[in-house]
């Protein structure tokens, strides 16, 4: 894919960024190259490097319990009220 001018300053607009004149051509010509290895990349037959092996995410029984976690936290905290931490106001 070939970048030209129209396109750099698109680039350039939606990164919010600002490319000296004096760079510019060196910066197409890499992001042109760049653009040829993804194409080529693309290009690749990877059908076979694919796993044959199903991987899924052992489950485990969901058994509610009473936690006293919320209360174990809050224990240690400096200030706490109805389960929650009491933090100074810090924007007026």
């Amino acid at each position: 894919m070939k970048i030209d001018d129209q396109l750099l300053s698109k680039l350039e607009r939606l990164g919010m960024i600002e490319i000296e004149e004096s760079k510019k051509e060196e910066i197409k010509a890499q992001l042109s190259e760049i653009l040829g290895f993804v194409d080529n990349i693309a290009t690749l037959d990877t059908q076979a490097l694919s796993s044959k092996i199903e991987q899924k995410t052992p489950m485990r029984e969901d058994i509610p319990h009473d936690s006293q976690i919320q209360q174990d936290v809050l224990s240690h905290a400096p200030r706490a009220e109805d389960g929650y931490f009491i933090v100074p106001k810090i924007i007026e």
